[in-house]
């Protein structure tokens, strides 16, 4: 069976070229970071990368934008990231709605807990940390697939792949048959492999953001590697 590669890029002008790139080497679905001054769950690569996008102007309507942009571009799955501020200050429904009218095929909001705005159709997050009743709550609310985070900690590449994700994994797999893609900390072909015998697809954001700074080359190069890690194990 297949695995699933899910790259995350922020949300630049040059985004819609990336995620182009990324497509065309591999990648099944792109999360869309939409940047946010405070990033809990965001390690160095990715806050500095927030850090550029706001710099450069990018707030959440020119994102918008961008998510279009790159709609225009790819057919796969486009999913916006980001953070509960994001949200308040923008307005719920409002984002919701318009993020879908650019092209979005689901949420994902960090920092939002299963059993808050139950209505908002999204991703939903589960960690090591999580206890067996919130992994059926996220389980049954989330929005195609269920995003494990195999680290308790912010994001970033790592030289080994978490050893939480295959007991994590397990206790998901007891609850629930949707499919299960993980990340934080997932960043070579080596890893890719590996999670692949346990998960159903790998979500990459820290080491494809460094790689999309160096350009479309660089980043289509990553993504190569990734997925003939996952055929690997596939």
């Amino acid at each position: 069976m297949t695995k699933t590669l899910v790259v995350y890029l922020m949300a630049m002008p040059d985004t819609p070229a990336l995620a182009q790139a990324a497509v065309e080497a591999g990648a099944d679905v792109v999360e869309l970071g939409f940047p946010f001054s405070d990033p809990l769950a965001d390690g160095p690569v990715i806050r500095r990368a927030g850090e550029r996008a706001l710099a450069a102007g990018m707030r959440t309507a020119r994102c918008l934008e961008v998510l279009a942009e790159t709609r225009s571009r790819v057919g796969v799955p486009l999913i916006p990231m980001t953070y509960s501020s994001i949200f308040d200050a923008y307005g719920w429904e409002r984002l919701e709605s318009d993020a879908r009218a650019a092209g979005a095929t689901s949420l994902i909001v960090a920092d939002l807990p299963s059993d808050v705005r139950p209505e908002l159709r999204r991703v939903q997050l589960v960690a090591p940390t999580s206890t067996d009743a919130r992994l059926k709550l996220a389980a049954d609310s989330t929005d195609g697939w269920l995003y494990l985070v195999t680290v308790t900690g912010t994001t970033g590449a790592r030289a080994e792949l978490a050893p939480s994700l295959a007991p994590l994994a397990q206790r998901v797999r007891a609850i629930t048959g949707v499919p299960l893609y993980a990340g934080f900390g997932i960043s070579t072909p080596e890893h890719a492999r590996a999670a692949a015998e346990l998960v159903d697809g790998i979500v990459v954001g820290s080491a494809a953001v460094a790689a999309a700074e160096s350009g479309p080359a660089e980043l289509s190069a990553l993504v190569a590697s990734l997925r003939a890690g996952l055929d690997a194990a596939g």
